[in-house]
């Protein structure tokens, strides 16, 4: 897991295809981007946009993913997000293979991060994590989560 601020991700030490990746999505302005999915280089980089209120931990699950690499950015609002080590995640239901995820109920030495707006967050394959915990109440957040594929950090 890596995290930082928008303004100035270079700092952050992405791998360059990460930071290529979140500079192309940060150009297509999600903030004004409408909920949903929004192609930015084909199958390789896309990113969902999402507008939903947080939840109490017990009320959420943590996701895990095979192929894709999470960059969250978080545009409005702010929230928790539980995570882990790579095998860290318990009590996990089948693999979505088609859509490339898998729920949790545990993760094992769970850590967490808050993220404010222009804050995000990279989850790579294997790293269990619980997004959209609220603070004290529960508060509306938009946020993008850019889906990078893995092969990209092969080349």
């Amino acid at each position: 897991m890596i995290f930082g601020d928008i303004r100035c991700p270079e700092r952050a030490g992405l791998p360059s295809p990460l930071l290529a990746a979140l500079t192309l999505a940060l150009k297509a302005d999600p903030q004004r981007c409408e909920p949903g999915r929004h192609a930015l280089q084909g199958e390789d980089i896309f990113m969902n946009v999402m507008q939903f209120m947080t939840q109490p931990a017990h009320a959420k699950r943590a996701e895990l993913h095979a192929e894709y690499i999470d960059v969250q950015i978080l545009l409005a609002g702010e929230e928790r997000i539980e995570f882990g080590l790579a095998d860290s995640a318990r009590q996990c239901d089948e693999w979505h293979h088609e859509d490339d995820y898998q729920l949790c109920d545990e993760i094992a030495g769970q850590q967490s991060v808050t993220l404010q707006a222009g804050m995000f967050a990279v989850f790579f394959p294997g790293e269990p994590h619980k997004p959209g915990i609220q603070g004290e109440t529960p508060a509306e957040i938009k946020k993008a989560v850019v889906k990078v594929h893995r092969k990209l950090l092969e080349r």
